[in-house]
């Protein structure tokens, strides 16, 4: 069996090498051939294998793979649904519970949002959190106290505003999942900043996850049509994110459960 694991050409750190050479090899062992392609390369040339395996948020690049018929995982429109903050929640609402939510409004040019940002204060209180709708590692997530903190973030970039979850400053729960099934979990706690993630300084820990969580994972997956993910919950069984393509490196590190076989496995099974 021939792949393709598409990467993105810009993002070549040491942590993503590290991430792809343990897919090729776990690729191996499960007899599939795969090769690696950026996201450049794949600009001007053509696909060519059983399926893809898209490590990647370049969307158009994605459905033009699916249009020439080769299965892409996670397929377009699941990543879609996820690389957009603003998207996921409200492809999730009313699917499982979610922090309170406000998003802002489309605007062609530069416009004055005091009425949104003075509604989002009344509904929302302080402190927020303000999310561009589109970033990873949680970058482009801030934490305001105040309106001139909110409107200091405020750029042409999409954005929603967040109810703060005090109980899970600087903690949740990471949860894969693939096929349907949680597969590892890993608590992630940060002492430093109200963002968990092991990119910001957060720590991980392999946890045993409530039933409760694992059927909002799993449900979070389903309804955003993912092969596999990492699912991100907060203490009061909130999810706040939910990731097409998670650095499975740190959780394996940390909880010793391999998730890349697992993927292939699954992938095997629906081709």
């Amino acid at each position: 069996m021939n792949a393709i694991l598409v990467t993105n050409h810009f993002l070549n750190g040491e942590k993503y090498k590290e991430l792809h050479s343990h897919l090729l090899k776990s690729a191996k062992k499960c007899d599939i051939n795969l090769k690696i392609k950026t996201n450049l390369e794949l600009a001007s040339e053509k696909v060519q294998g059983d399926f893809v395996l898209f490590w990647d948020k370049d969307i158009n690049l994605a459905r033009r793979i699916e249009k020439a018929g080769i299965p892409v995982f996670n397929s377009s429109e699941a990543i879609r649904k996820c690389d957009d903050k603003a998207l996921t929640y409200i492809e999730l609402e009313n699917i499982v519970k979610q922090p309170k939510t406000l998003i802002s409004p489309k605007c062609y040019f530069e416009v004055d949002l005091d009425e949104f940002v003075n509604k989002a204060i009344e509904i929302l209180g302080f402190p927020m959190v303000f999310k561009e709708c589109f970033g990873s590692y949680g970058f482009q997530v801030y934490l305001c106290n105040t309106p001139a903190d909110i409107f200091s973030r405020i750029t042409d970039k999409p954005f929603i505003l967040q109810e703060f979850i005090a109980e899970s400053s600087g903690c949740d729960k990471r949860l894969e999942v693939v096929d349907s099934k949680v597969v590892a979990c890993a608590r992630r706690v940060n002492k430093s900043d109200f963002r968990s993630n092991v990119t910001n300084g957060g720590k991980m820990e392999m946890c045993t996850p409530s039933e409760y969580e694992i059927g909002t994972a799993i449900k979070a997956c389903e309804t955003l049509g993912l092969t596999f993910g990492g699912v991100d919950i907060l203490d009061d069984g909130s999810v706040c994110e939910v990731n097409s393509n998670a650095h499975i490196i740190n959780i394996m590190n940390s909880t010793g459960v391999d998730i890349a076989p697992l993927i292939f496995n699954a992938i095997k099974r629906k081709i």
